[in-house]
């Protein structure tokens, strides 16, 4: 019985996938048309790994420390700015917060940013800033935007014609505000053979491109051709045709992939004992070690997320301080042995790694200052608890990113934030449009990149105007 819920369970995913997949924002009188010829330079990069540390990481509390605050009961919470002593990194004068020792240590192999700044979108949703940060496009729109990911897919494709060249692990879509996460994991008008394979639990990962029990590869290929067929003889009338080759094209792949040895990719076992303890921290280190496998074995890109679920992990809207202890402690040694072990064999010249968040947090402020919005949280004009000792409200001035490996500048800083209160970006503030630039020239990818959708250009940032951060490269 239970064998045959799971395969009910696999059948109605891959159902729910078929018209999630060719619904989106392509209709039958709106398509894919053609491709704008791109001169392509010089790539630094072959893969990208993007760390997300996903709910709004503050920037004062790990990468941009400023004075120090102890904890005293009746403090004022204007008072609060960091909650962490500074620690030193391998760059001399340049500080990190307490609790990030490892990355610290390999900052003199990437550059650091301090002066990115989230959009402004009004009210302050983290599902809204993730949409705008992944796709570079500020929701709604009325053709859905590619994933940064999808995109890379569609130019570059896969390295080795198996492992798929866009690979998410750690998040799942059964937690708060899962529809909302869905609507940018996906490659919207560039077909559903460029969306993201989802891995949602790296320790499962040979588990979730295999079909469940009950349901061998011969039962798999038999609904595989169905579904083909189908397309073949009585297309769905409310899909574009594009979109529905481009899911029977995304079924080959994966049948393809469930049939090679290369699906011991996916395979955590495969590693050492010491390594697999090393990268251990729960489901966020060992999506590093399984990312770390992936582009060794040829993926493009892989992201893997901290997960966003609304008040958990870096949503510290309370217990903000010994909230960051937990999440700095589920990152900084897997970061740092990723970082590590891809330098040690030399494949972190031809990898680009990102940490980032959608934006930062602040005490005080919710935004950025002199853009009023509603506050999300109330914060007493003194602290009495330890549980409003920490970073609550969210703040989109002043953000950090991190750069190591793929022709990225070595020991270098780019930007600064205030000293006091607001701690906004102050010197080179860098936008989500660069960020994305940035990574496309890595791989060698034309900042002209564009299809026409809809009888109009779109671009991989809008309107083509966005440009790399300036001096990044080494």
């Amino acid at each position: 019985m239970t064998q045959d819920l799971s395969r009910r369970e696999f059948i109605h995913k891959m159902k729910q996938a078929t018209l999630a997949s060719l619904a989106t924002g392509i209709t039958a009188n709106s398509f894919l048309s053609s491709c704008t010829t791109k001169q392509k330079q010089a790539a630094t990069a072959d893969s990208v790994i993007l760390l997300w540390m996903a709910g709004g990481m503050a920037h004062t509390e790990t990468f941009d420390p400023k004075t120090y605050t102890p904890f005293t009961t009746g403090m004022e919470s204007k008072a609060v700015i960091s909650t962490f002593k500074p620690i030193p990194t391998a760059l001399d004068g340049i500080r990190f917060s307490e609790g990030l020792e490892g990355i610290a240590s390999t900052l003199d192999k990437g550059t650091l940013i301090r002066s990115y700044r989230a959009a402004d979108l009004g009210f302050i949703l983290h599902t809204r800033h993730q949409y705008h940060w992944h796709t570079c496009y500020q929701p709604p729109q009325s053709v859905q935007p590619p994933h940064i990911g999808a995109w890379i897919a569609k130019e570059l494709g896969s390295k080795n014609g198996i492992i798929p060249p866009f690979i998410d692990i750690g998040q799942r879509f059964t937690v708060g505000e899962g529809e909302e996460l869905k609507a940018f994991h996906s490659a919207g008008f560039l077909g559903t053979e460029y969306a993201p394979f989802i891995i949602p639990d790296p320790e499962t990962g040979l588990e979730s491109i295999s079909p469940p029990p009950g349901m061998d590869l011969t039962r798999f290929e038999r609904r595989q051709k169905l579904f083909k067929d189908l397309v073949e003889q009585s297309p769905l009338q409310h899909a574009h045709a594009y979109q529905q080759e481009s899911y029977v094209r995304s079924m080959e792949k994966t049948y393809a992939l469930l049939k090679s040895p290369e699906a011991k990719a996916f395979d955590l076992s495969q590693e050492s004992k010491d390594t697999y303890a090393r990268y251990n921290t729960g489901r966020f280190g060992l999506g590093c070690l399984m990312a770390k496998r992936l582009v060794e074995h040829g993926a493009r890109f892989v992201s893997v997320t901290t997960e966003y679920e609304p008040f958990l992990g870096w949503d510290t809207h309370e217990n903000g301080h010994a909230r960051m202890i937990k999440m700095k402690e589920s990152i900084d040694r897997p970061i740092t042995s990723l970082i590590n072990d891809l330098h040690r064999t030399g494949q972190l010249d031809r990898t680009l790694i990102i940490l980032a968040s959608e934006f930062s947090r602040d005490m005080l402020t919710e935004g950025r200052p002199g853009s009023k919005v509603k506050d999300q949280v109330d914060v007493p004009d003194h602290i009495t608890e330890a549980k409003h000792y920490g970073m609550h409200r969210h703040f989109t001035e002043g953000c950090s990113i991190l750069l190591w490996g793929g022709g990225i500048k070595k020991g270098h800083v780019i930007g600064e934030t205030a000293a006091e209160r607001p701690f906004s970006a102050i010197t080179k503030p860098i936008v989500i449009d660069q960020i994305h630039q940035t990574i496309y020239h890595a791989l060698g990818m034309s900042p002209e990149t564009n299809y026409v959708v809809e009888g109009r250009p779109f671009y991989t940032t809008p309107d083509g105007k966005g440009k790399k951060v300036d001096g990044v490269f080494g």
